[in-house]
């Protein structure tokens, strides 16, 4: 049975915007803070509830498709064959708790592994970040232009200090002459909000060593659709399954800092 993603889209829209509004309902009350896999990991009881409401959504209206989630309360999904729904009920949750911005809700429906729909809710701003395959980029109802060319001396890079100091990831000395030569740098905390203004034109670059399926897949989708490049840091294929380094930027700009700092 083949989709309506305009459907999928408008209905995917209502539900983060609803899930949103919950989030925002909550800033006056006790959060319950745990952490993960360590200190910094955390998780929320309202990861859980947002994450719980849209998989039930999903669920209601698309019983046979697959649903992958943060916090596991979806299913273990082990394939793209089919449509399957990849989501972060609140993607930068660090800054969730700590300072009740810079947060978003991330939504990537894809189909046998393309992106088809891509949505990011930047909940604070009220900023609806949405894209449908081959019908261009949306903030709110404005659409984005396409990507242009920009120096890279005149560029500003998304990069996280962490990888330019001592890490398990990346020789430091790899991405500090990137740092010094880019007009600037800036860190946000949340994957999908970094994503979101590279497709907006407002960051020209992001990078990052290690990001999980649902922190890229709603991205991912609207990059693409502006004309943008995504991939790892070694210029390959995204897994999307699995944990990537990814590299996303302005394809003209991408290929230069593959070409003459990553490789």
């Amino acid at each position: 049975m083949s989709n309506d993603w305009h459907k999928i889209c408008k209905e995917a829209i209502i539900w983060a915007k609803d899930a949103g509004k919950v989030i925002r309902d909550s800033f006056e009350k006790q959060l319950t803070v745990e952490t993960k896999s360590n200190k910094d990991d955390l998780v929320t009881n309202m990861d859980r509830e947002v994450e719980t409401f849209l998989i039930n959504k999903i669920n209601e209206q698309y019983p046979e498709h697959k649903i992958l989630g943060e916090e596991g309360v979806g299913e273990k999904v082990t394939s793209l064959d089919g449509t399957v729904w990849i989501i972060d009920p609140i993607d930068g949750t660090m800054n969730f708790v700590h300072q009740q911005t810079n947060f978003a809700i991330s939504i990537g429906v894809y189909q046998d592994g393309v992106g088809m729909v891509g949505i990011i809710y930047n909940v604070v701003y009220d900023e609806m970040f949405h894209a449908i395959k081959d019908e261009g980029a949306y903030l709110n109802d404005r659409k984005l232009n396409q990507l242009g060319n920009v120096k890279l001396d005149e560029s500003i890079i998304s990069l996280n200090a962490t990888w330019v100091t001592e890490n398990r990831r990346i020789d430091p000395n790899v991405l500090s002459p990137l740092v010094k030569k880019c007009r600037g740098t800036r860190s946000y905390g949340s994957a999908a909000i970094e994503l979101a203004f590279v497709a907006a034109g407002r960051l020209d670059a992001y990078i990052t060593m290690r990001l999980s399926p649902w922190d890229f897949a709603a991205g991912k989708v609207l990059i693409e659709e502006v004309g943008g490049t995504v991939t790892t840091v070694d210029g390959n294929p995204i897994e999307l399954l699995e944990q990537n380094s990814v590299f996303a930027a302005k394809s003209q700009l991408h290929e230069q800092i593959l070409n003459d700092y990553l490789n």
